[in-house]
């Protein structure tokens, strides 16, 4: 009886924790993350990422990555000054969220991105995208979850890789990237965004 109510007290007490940590959240969502990604993480234009339904760890290591200069861009300035309890406040709330498919207009077009995911391209060396990316492209803790993603937010993110102006992640990715070709990255990119 003594486990049983000692359990129940600390379920109670992480339900408490995880409810003003996601009351902490809405407030930075409401005053800072909501113009671009929307207040449940949904992603308000297709150039900035779904956040709902990613995973916390991979959010987390983005966000203070942002904030400590290691990943730049408009996010940098967005998180600054926020502290590690509130960027995990935040990354709590976002992977909490349920995530969303888009509608795949192009399904032929899409087909090919399907087989550079599963399969890859043993002809120019591209690695399949499930082998780090899930079947589903669900990700895990260190790599993104790429289903429901925007499309054009993929591209981009994959021609950044190939730039090298996104540097702050698995290097893997910048050879994999470089490898790929243009149809071959919107395909993909088309592919993945009706995954759910």
């Amino acid at each position: 009886m003594k486990l049983l109510t000692g359990m129940m007290l600390l379920f109670l007490m992480v339900s408490a924790s995880h409810g003003s940590n996601h009351e902490m959240a809405k407030k930075i969502v409401a005053t800072k993350c909501h113009l671009c990604h929307g207040m449940e993480g949904e992603g308000s234009s297709a150039i900035y990422p779904r956040l709902a339904g990613q995973h916390k760890t991979y959010l987390i290591k983005q966000l203070t990555d942002f904030r400590d200069g290691n990943r730049t861009g408009t996010m940098s300035e967005m998180v600054f000054g926020l502290t590690d309890e509130e960027i995990a406040a935040l990354s709590d709330y976002f992977s909490s969220k349920p995530p969303a498919a888009h509608k795949v207009r192009d399904q032929e077009f899409a087909g090919v991105g399907k087989y550079i995911f599963t399969k890859g391209n043993r002809f120019s060396g591209v690695a399949p995208c499930v082998s780090c990316h899930g079947e589903s492209g669900e990700g895990n803790e260190q790599m993104p979850r790429l289903a429901g993603q925007h499309k054009r937010y993929v591209a981009t993110q994959l021609m950044e890789f190939n730039s090298r102006k996104r540097n702050n992640d698995n290097s893997i990715m910048h050879s994999i990237a470089s490898k790929l070709t243009e149809l071959e990255i919107h395909a993909v990119a088309q592919y993945v965004s009706g995954l759910k």
